[in-house]
């Protein structure tokens, strides 16, 4: 009878870790060993849910991670596992904060989708975004909380003209958001002008947004489709970018062309 590695020493369940049993009670006993481990998982403590985090890191994950700077404050632990945790946990705001000031990847990971983004003030937020020095978990951040926190237009229109990277990151990543779901308001060939001016030179953390919103632009406004091409193409940002069999290149004009023949 296996269980989960975490169990047996950051909750207690020594007794069921590697235990041999026959008969009806390993099969009466599986559904309620699980829902005891969701009960468990569901009121632990900081200290318990960095204990689990550890226990689920993989050797790949973390070199993985290292590889693409994320540095040494990390377990390694598989995105879908963090995911079942936080589906188990639900939503914990306070274990949530505590998390996210380990500064821990794998923890701050967890925080994004335990958080309650209506709990944090907007200087919090800006905080928070601006502390973040891996790009996934950035990303996350951006996609899980920012884009759900109730000051995000005002928190967007301070980061579009921020040179903090990971706080301009997040503006342009907002900004590509309104692009495609509510572009009023939005001065559309400003934007093009500031792509072509700055896109080019711009940290590796802010091309990627600001090449998203480019494509945006492309995609979902037809009268300047034509320029957003021409600046891709001018740029050549991501023109060289790896992609894997079967995937679209993230190069703005090819991502646009490829996005509108599916239309």
């Amino acid at each position: 009878m296996r269980f989960v590695p975490f169990a047996g020493k950051a909750l207690g369940f020594g007794a069921l870790v590697g235990g041999e049993t026959t008969g009806n009670l390993v099969s009466t006993d599986r559904e309620g060993r699980g829902a005891s481990i969701n009960a468990k998982i569901s009121t632990m403590t900081l200290s318990d849910t960095r204990e689990h985090l550890k226990a689920l890191g993989d050797d790949k994950v973390r070199m993985r991670n290292s590889r693409n700077g994320a540095g040494d404050n990390q377990y390694g632990v598989k995105l879908g596992d963090i995911r079942r945790v936080a589906k188990t946990l639900k939503s914990n705001h306070q274990l949530a904060i505590e998390l996210w000031k380990t500064g821990n990847i794998d923890a701050r990971f967890l925080a994004t989708l335990v958080i309650e983004p209506e709990a944090l003030s907007a200087a919090e937020m800006d905080q928070m975004v601006r502390s973040v020095a891996f790009v996934r978990v950035a990303d996350w951040l951006n996609s899980y909380v920012v884009r759900n926190h109730p000051a995000k237009e005002t928190l967007r229109q301070a980061w579009m003209t921020s040179d903090h990277p990971m706080a301009a990151r997040a503006g342009w990543s907002l900004t590509m958001e309104r692009i495609e779901s509510s572009p009023q308001g939005l001065n559309i060939p400003a934007l093009l002008d500031r792509v072509e001016t700055e896109m080019g030179g711009a940290a590796p953390e802010i091309q990627w947004t600001m090449n998203g919103a480019l494509a945006e632009i492309g995609i979902h406004f037809p009268e300047h489709r034509k320029r957003a091409l021409a600046i891709g193409e001018k740029l050549g940002v991501f023109r060289d970018y790896p992609t894997s069999k079967g995937c679209t290149s993230p190069f703005a004009p090819i991502w646009i062309n490829e996005m509108v023949r599916r239309q």
